[in-house]
């Protein structure tokens, strides 16, 4: 099973969100200066777009999906 990364920049930030095993949920990561000052499990990832956004102002559209080899 494959899961989907999402990747995104504001500011002085950089934000991931990772799916996990549907029973688990997503993860919003976000980091400052390389180091991890933020996560939280959500339920999907619009939930975590939407918390991106009102807690730091990351446009929806600034995410982009992480290509794996």
């Amino acid at each position: 099973m494959e899961f989907k990364i999402l990747k995104a920049s504001c500011k002085k930030w950089e934000f991931k969100i990772e799916e996990d095993y549907p029973e688990v949920g997503v993860y919003l990561y976000v980091f400052e200066n390389g180091e991890c000052i933020r996560d939280t499990l959500q339920n999907d990832v619009e939930t975590c777009k939407q918390i991106a956004f009102e807690d730091y102002q990351l446009p929806f559209d600034a995410w982009e999906e992480e290509k794996t080899a």
